[in-house]
């Protein structure tokens, strides 16, 4: 399969290209500095240089692209609205399946989240782009994963993935690593299961 991953320099952008070069798979890897992109060589990977914010180049980077999976993430000095108009690119792009990062806690699932992180997360700079560019991704049909606070090491020796439907109700949402979520996403690529809907990564 060929799969191309949106942000693909950032930490979960890596992961997910790793990951999916180590399934097997073909990668169009894109990247404001595809150089960044810090892995081997492949002949599976495909670095492409492309900015959310330059709709001409990035229309160009997703055309007839079947899958696409976004680890797309706000950079310091970034202006605002990178995330909405990186899921108006791929919706534009009509892309046979899209898989989505947002973050557990923001529009659909803050009811999931405790009142404490709801309050929190009301004061993130860039929360309101994360619901406008989920919003986005959906109406185009993609699976939106809501992940908690990502961290560094291995995927979870188990991991499962659930709806928001039955996502358990918590103080403070459950960490998970960055190895984790990509992993979820990919499943989900290779076998949509949450299509439309969001999708909660869960590692123990």
């Amino acid at each position: 399969m060929e799969i191309t991953v949106l942000g693909a320099s950032g930490a979960t952008g890596l992961e997910l290209t790793r990951q999916a070069l180590d399934r097997g798979h073909t990668v169009v890897a894109v990247a404001r500095d595809p150089r960044r992109i810090a892995l081997p060589v492949s002949a599976r990977l495909v670095r492409t240089r492309a900015d959310v914010l330059d709709p001409d180049g990035i229309a160009v980077a997703l055309r007839d692209r079947e899958v696409i999976v976004s680890g797309l993430g706000v950079a310091k000095g970034d202006r605002p609205g990178v995330l909405a108009a990186g899921a108006r690119a791929v919706a534009a792009a009509r892309p046979g399946r899209i898989v989505w990062l947002g973050a557990f806690g923001t529009g659909p699932s803050a009811a999931a989240a405790g009142a404490l992180t709801r309050t929190l997360l009301r004061l993130l700079p860039d929360r309101a782009d994360k619901e406008a560019a989920d919003a986005i991704a959906r109406a185009a049909g993609a699976t939106v994963f809501h992940a908690g606070p990502l961290t560094d090491g291995p995927s979870g020796a188990t991991r499962r993935t659930i709806g928001l439907d039955t996502a358990p109700r918590r103080l403070f949402p459950a960490r998970v690593t960055r190895a984790t979520v990509a992993a979820a996403m990919l499943d989900e690529a290779e076998n949509p299961a949450h299509s439309g809907g969001i999708a909660l990564p869960l590692q123990r």
